[in-house]
């Protein structure tokens, strides 16, 4: 029953292909055109796609709706940027360049010789000019720039640096842990022996945003003519650096497309050549290719179905079991991979969901074109083989009388079967490969070597790292890696200073009790392991009730601890951490120093337990309302979507694809088995590609998509062309698909791996990713297809009652007698029952 079933969708399926085959093959010239035409009007498209542009870092590769971007909203609503400028107290990232000089060889920074080239170039950067100078664009604070702590210790003097005591990382109330890297104490504990590295801000006032924007274009040009100096290293860094670089890596891997089109084309010419002159397809693959874009597996079934009809039919009965037969079973692929792309769309992450809104757009495109103008090149070619004409001249050339051709003859034929010769490598999967993986101990070999693999996969499961490194965003060798390499060598002890704000309107803070929770709460984020308890939050409630004290009057009194704020505020420079309008404290804000935040994991884990913790206060006996952010919690929010959001759309995908394939493979053992391939070759990819170092980030989860629906292809192929097998025993019907789609599929792997291997030399993190996870999506499938599901099926029996089969095949059988009795009377069939 479930058979028929499935048979009442497949069969009319391949039927009604049959008589689209024999349409196309009857009116080539007119698909051709038609489909040109399509391509001309649509490829129109391509003069606003400079407009459709979004390179944004933020907006591509961060949660579209992600929690710090909904807690950065209520702190600038609450707490909008003063004209005194605080680094700490900023909602972005600001806007800046930064240095960091490092001694060479090693050696301490904190010498005379050393700081006299850190002053030198501190001046450089201040007197540069682009129109405007550092004076007029500089953020500022009382009416000056901000600067740089540990150059105001010094007064500029680099004689001071000697005699110069510095604590670490608190020195005499200005915090140093961002300022200073590299640290070694003295044995008391607290005094700076030595040090490896000394970082420099130059702030900028946000508002100036194109004068900036030259500023910092001068700064880069500068630093870039900037030669190495006799103490020092320098790396540079602007808050502009990682969006322009990103930009630069698109340009940069442009060049490599030409060679992938021009690999892609020849390997699919050569796969497909001939030495008959006429029975070779060279320019039927270089059609194909140009015809697919993405992926030419298609092109090679269409053409291997081809190549198994009977030459001496007509080529719009040829060409409609070119289509019957392969119709189906390009379709299964094509649905399944256009519905894994669509799927994608469901993710949070703008950069996956563009890449998967074309890809998915392009790929029915592609599936048009194979079935429109890859058919019609392929009636006018099988018009020239009919015609015994040769491939480059199209003259008329005397028929070849065996397989061993010359270049002045073609056209042969096996006199036998009336169908072209196999091509080397089909009489090899045919003869040897197939009999050989169908023995009893080839097969128990397959399932060990599949369980080794499988086990390894689950193993690089538990492995992968999770995470967009920010510098992965720009190319290898570049400033903003060695600028990010020493960030993280140097000045990883401190992470951010990671803000409270209590957003409750209501909260009392002149109420003792009020206050008693909120210092509990404070506590519990001070016991965290990744806050330094000797550095205490940095509260304006604390010092204020101190300054109540001393100031003797009521803190406890809702009147009095109002009636001194704002002057409290104005003197002391927390103006800015108090929300404080018609006497009504509508939000305020703290601040935690992290510590030790060296890797993605520790990111991840500092933001879960600080979320968390905030979530706890919420529980308290008087709840303290408030939530963390830190610009850098834009990015980190990517922790908590990526695992979960991946493994949704792999399930969802998945079970949308067993729905395809019970559909339209007439077996539902079969279609099954179609599914555990996409989960096998998933979990594969999934494991090598953390062995092979690749993170589980937004730039691999788009790969992951791709594998979603690509894993399906070679494997949903080879099931089709198995139950569709009119042979009697399951080895010969998996020799049979074999025998038929072993070389395809080889070619489309090939094909494709070629296409990409060109961008493992990449000089992106972006683009190798992608060549290392399509590479690793294309052999797993590919051996899937070749190798495991092949034998795997032969453990299901025969998948479907000879009887029927035969009953079915005499049916499709006078199907195409009468499509064959059409065609001669020059028309074609208008149905086929």
């Amino acid at each position: 029953m479930e058979n028929c079933k499935t048979d009442c969708i497949e069969r009319p399926l391949a039927l009604a292909f049959a008589k689209l085959g024999c349409f196309v093959g009857r009116h080539p010239c007119v698909f051709l055109l038609l489909t040109m035409c399509v391509a001309v009007f649509f490829g129109a498209g391509f003069k606003f796609l400079k407009e459709r542009e979004s390179n944004d870092i933020e907006d591509q590769f961060t949660p579209v709706n992600g929690p710090a971007k909904l807690e950065r909203a209520i702190v600038v609503e609450n707490f909008p940027q003063s004209e005194e400028f605080s680094q700490l107290q900023l909602a972005s990232e600001g806007t800046y360049a930064s240095l960091i000089i490092t001694g060479l060889h090693g050696k301490s920074i904190l010498t005379e010789a050393a700081f006299n080239e850190i002053i030198e170039l501190d001046r450089q950067v201040k007197s540069l000019e682009t129109g405007n100078t550092f004076e007029n664009l500089c953020a500022k604070t009382k009416g000056r720039c901000m600067s740089n702590a540990i150059l105001d210790m010094l007064n500029y003097n680099a004689t001071k640096v000697d005699s110069l005591t510095l604590t670490y990382p608190m020195n005499n109330g200005t915090f140093l842990g961002t300022s200073i890297g590299g640290v070694e104490l003295k044995p008391d504990g607290s005094k700076i022996s030595s040090a490896k590295a000394v970082r420099l801000f130059y702030f900028l006032d946000e508002e100036k945003i194109n004068e900036n924007s030259d500023w910092l274009n001068g700064f880069l040009k500068l630093l870039s003519n900037y030669t190495e100096q006799k103490m020092v290293h320098v790396s540079y860094f602007t808050s502009v650096s990682r969006q322009k670089e990103l930009e630069t890596n698109s340009d940069s891997v442009i060049p490599l497309f030409s060679l992938t089109y021009f690999l892609a084309i020849t390997i699919s010419v050569l796969s497909c050549l001939r030495l008959d002159c006429v029975r070779t397809k060279v320019w039927v693959a270089t059609f194909g290719v140009l015809s697919a874009g993405v992926g030419v597996d298609d092109m090679f079934i269409m053409i291997s179905c081809w190549q198994k009809t009977e030459v001496n039919k007509d080529v719009e009965v040829r060409l409609a079991e070119t289509y019957k037969e392969a119709g189906v079973s390009i379709t299964i692929t094509t649905l399944t991979d256009v519905l894994a792309f669509y799927i994608g769309l469901l993710t949070p992450f703008r950069s996956v969901q563009s890449f998967c809104m074309y890809t998915s757009t392009a790929l029915l495109f592609c599936y048009v074109f194979n079935i429109t103008f890859f058919g019609a090149c392929l009636a006018l070619n099988g018009r020239r083989e009919k015609g015994n004409r040769h491939w480059l001249t199209c003259m008329k050339v005397p028929e070849a009388t065996g397989d061993d051709n010359v270049c002045c003859v073609g056209g042969a034929y096996d006199k036998d079967t009336h169908k072209e010769f196999d091509m080397p490598m089909e009489s090899f999967f045919k003869n040897y490969y197939g009999p050989f993986l169908t023995r009893v101990w080839v097969k128990a070999l397959v399932c060990l070597i599949y369980a080794g693999y499988l086990a390894v996969s689950i193993y690089g499961c538990f492995q992968m790292q999770e995470g967009l490194n920010l510098k992965h965003l720009a190319a290898d060798g570049s400033y903003v890696g060695d600028y990010y390499d020493n960030e993280d060598e140097f000045f990883s002890d401190f992470g951010p200073n990671v803000m409270l704000v209590i957003k409750n309107e209501h909260f009392q803070y002149w109420n003792p009790t009020a206050r008693k929770s909120l210092d509990l709460c404070l506590e519990h984020f001070q016991n965290l392991t990744m806050v330094d308890p000797d550095i205490p939050p940095i509260s304006w409630l604390h010092i204020y009730t101190q300054f109540g004290l001393k100031a003797r009057f009521d803190v406890d009194n809702e009147a009095q601890f109002k009636s001194h704020l704002t002057a409290f505020l104005n003197h002391s420079g927390f103006s800015q951490d108090v929300n404080f309008t018609n006497n009504h404290i509508h939000a305020s804000r703290m601040f935690v120093q992290t510590v030790n935040i060296r890797t993605a994991i520790d990111e991840k884990n500092m933001l879960n337990a600080f979320r968390e913790t905030a979530e706890k206060c919420g529980k308290l006996q008087t709840p303290v309302d408030l939530i963390v952010f830190h610009p850098a919690f834009i990015y980190f929010d990517q922790y908590a979507v990526i695992i979960s959001n991946t493994i949704q759309n792999i399930f969802v995908a998945t079970c949308a694809m067993l729905v395809i394939s019970l559909l339209l493979i007439p077996n539902p053992l079969c279609s099954i088995w179609v599914t555990f391939s996409i989960a096998s070759v998933i979990v594969g990819v999934a494991g090598f590609m953390a062995l092979w170092d690749v993170s589980l980030d937004s730039v691999s989860m788009i790969n992951l998509v791709i594998c979603i629906g690509f894993s399906v292809d070679f494997s949903a192929h080879i099931s089709y062309a198995f139950v569709s097998s009119e042979k009697s025993s399951a080895n010969e019907k998996a020799t049979d698909a074999i025998s038929k789609l072993g070389y395809p599929i080889v070619q489309g792997a090939v094909s494709t791996i070629a296409g990409v291997v060109v961008l493992a030399a990449a000089k992106s993190y972006i683009f190798r990713t992608f060549f290392k996870i399509m590479f690793l999506v294309i052999l797993f499938g590919a051996v899937h297809g070749i190798i495991f599901i092949p034998v795997f099926l032969t453990f299901l029996g025969t998948c479907c009652k000879s009887q029927e089969k035969k009953k079915q095949n005499l049916t499709e059988h006078s199907d195409m007698i009468a499509c064959t009795q059409l065609v001669s009377q020059n028309k074609c069939p208008d149905s086929i029952n």
